[in-house]
């Protein structure tokens, strides 16, 4: 029996690697559907493939840690941007030949041009008191 989707919803969350401080952003197709017995199930898909509920059992994409902070979407990327333009008015040449290097080799290391790549201490910088 082909069974459809009873409703569809789109989610997005940011998450951190407690173990190696990997932080990402994942967009998420939510399926709510009804099995034969009416009984409610669901279905993760990100980027059209079927995926676990990041939320039961979230693993880490770059070392496969289980202990994963979720944090609402846009808090890594808010995080990286606010840490960019602190860099960029700073205007320290030493510090922009050490971003370009890193830029390079994170470029090279990266699995897939879509998904993003920081440190947990990348995160937490911002929200330190001095």
């Amino acid at each position: 029996m082909s069974e459809t989707a009873a409703t569809s919803v789109h989610e997005a969350y940011a998450f951190a690697c407690m173990r190696c401080g990997h932080g990402w952003e994942q967009a998420y197709e939510i399926e709510h559907h009804v099995d034969g017995s009416n009984n409610d199930f669901v279905i993760y898909k990100a980027n059209g493939e079927r995926v676990p509920s990041p939320l039961s059992k979230p693993t880490c994409t770059n070392c496969d840690g289980h202990v994963v902070r979720i944090m609402r979407s846009g808090r890594v990327s808010t995080v990286q941007r606010l840490l960019q333009s602190q860099y960029e008015t700073a205007g320290h040449p030493e510090d922009s030949d050490v971003r370009e290097r890193e830029a390079v080799a994170a470029s090279a290391a990266a699995p897939a041009a879509a998904e993003h790549h920081w440190h947990l201490s990348d995160l937490l910088h911002p929200f330190h008191r001095k």
